[in-house]
Formats: structure tokens, C-alpha cells, sequence
């Protein structure tokens, strides 16, 4: 694996801690997210799989939802983490939703942890987003 910063490594633990208890009994397919918050802290989620396919959780929001729980407001990068060799990047919703606590410029990194991490931002994933800025309030 390319070498990662002590920054991204630190990142990268936390979601593959929090991807060891992931609740994926019907795709198999565990996932972790770690995000550095603007308070300096790392906040974590899994997905959470449910019968009723539409009301599980991803990552990205569950590490959202751990981030604004303990007082962090800004993602200022996140890693996410799958099973695989090909990166795994957050789907078109968890894109949209990481955009309203991200800017443009916010680091991605995503990584199936038997390949290369992909090194992007959320421009690069989102273009053309669509922010709390459009709707008069400044992220």
C-alpha cells in the first residue's frame, strides 16, 4: 500500500476498527468512514444493515452522526474503508450528505484494503454540488 501520512493512518485505523463492527449480514460488504473534525478530533462510523433495505445506515453518515454527537461541526477529510481491491468511494447520497458539513476542497481518501487508497476531494466526487449555501446559510 502506498505509504500513508501519520494523519491518514490514524484516520485509516479508526475506520478499519469501526468496519470490524459493522452490521452487514445481507450484502456482506462492512464499511468503514473516520472523519477529522474541525475540533481536531476523529469520529467514526460502520454501516448498519436492516431487513428493510431503505432504513440502514452507511458509513458516512454514521460517522456524521458520531461527529456532530461529540461536538464537531466541519469534516475536514475523511477516510473510507472496504473489503476489496478497488477503492471504495461513498455512494451518490452519503456524497450529498458529507457536502453539507465539507466544502469542495475537503480530502477523500477511499481505499479497498487490499489495493491502493484513492487520494480525491469531494469536488472531484460531487461536482457542481448543490450546499447549505444555496439555501442562504454559510457553511
Amino acid at each position: 500500500m502506498v505509504t500513508l501520512s501519520d494523519e491518514d493512518r490514524l484516520l485509516f485505523d479508526a475506520a478499519e476498527k469501526v468496519r470490524a463492527r459493522a452490521y452487514a449480514p445481507y450484502s456482506g460488504f462492512s464499511v468503514g468512514a473516520a472523519i477529522l473534525a474541525d475540533d481536531g478530533n476523529i469520529y467514526a462510523g460502520c454501516n448498519v444493515e436492516n431487513a428493510a433495505y431503505p432504513v440502514g445506515n452507511c458509513a458516512e453518515p454514521s460517522a456524521i452522526a458520531a461527529m456532530l454527537a461529540g461536538g464537531g461541526t466541519r469534516i475536514e477529510k475523511i477516510f473510507v474503508t472496504g473489503p476489496g481491491t478497488a477503492p471504495v468511494t461513498p455512494c451518490g447520497g452519503c456524497r450529498q450528505r458529507i457536502r453539507e458539513f465539507a466544502g469542495p476542497r475537503t480530502p477523500i481518501i477511499c481505499l479497498g484494503v487490499e489495493g491502493e487508497p484513492l487520494f480525491t476531494t469531494l469536488a472531484e466526487l460531487l461536482p457542481h454540488s448543490f450546499g447549505p449555501e444555496f439555501l442562504g446559510r454559510q457553511p
